[in-house]
């Protein structure tokens, strides 16, 4: 039950956030999808080094 609460909570701030900062919004999925872009390169170059 408290997981289901939490869950929708959750969307609600999200739909918050996006509906009345989308600037703000924008700038942290932008760091977010930064960030994995990242993680993906440094695992692409941990494998590359790994077979070479």
């Amino acid at each position: 039950m408290v997981k289901k609460v939490l869950t929708w909570a959750g969307i609600a701030f999200l739909i918050f956030f996006v509906a009345y900062r989308p600037n703000s919004a924008a700038d942290v999925f932008k760091s977010l999808g930064g960030g994995l872009v990242d993680i993906a390169q440094g695992f692409g170059e941990f494998v590359t080094n790994l077979v070479a």
